[in-house]
């Protein structure tokens, strides 16, 4: 896989969490994938973004920096959400928040093995002050 092949398929798996397109979630990401080093599976890593949703109906993953040395992804992602009740541990309780998450992908035969993810909880922490 090129570096272009593996972008092109990660940006494809972006546009599948966007629409929320969960059936089709399985074309992207392994039967057996980890996130930060826990085995959640596909159903599992459906489960959680299925949670995400939920917890932020205006949840969209907006990439703001991509590099691509297969098999990884680095990604840079945006969030601009407002979460019902706590959100990370912190009382948000509504409020719009803004924040990035970065995270590392690793592939395997063309779909996401593992997941490594930090989201800058400071910021949100910074915003509900």
């Amino acid at each position: 896989m090129t570096a272009f092949d593996v972008a092109k398929i990660y940006r494809a798996y972006i546009a599948c969490l966007n629409s929320q397109d969960w059936e089709n979630l399985g074309r992207f990401v392994q039967d057996d994938v980890l996130r930060n080093g826990t085995a959640l599976g596909l159903e599992g890593y459906r489960q959680m973004l299925q949670s995400n949703f939920e917890q932020m109906p205006d949840l969209r993953f907006d990439i703001q920096i991509l590099v691509a040395e297969p098999p990884r992804i680095a990604a840079r992602l945006w969030f601009d959400v407002t979460p019902h009740g706590e959100f990370l541990g912190l009382p948000v309780e509504g409020r719009k928040v803004a924040f990035a998450e970065n995270v590392f992908y690793e592939f395997r035969d063309g779909r996401i093995q593992e997941v490594w993810s930090v989201i800058d909880k400071a910021a949100i922490e910074d915003q509900i002050r």
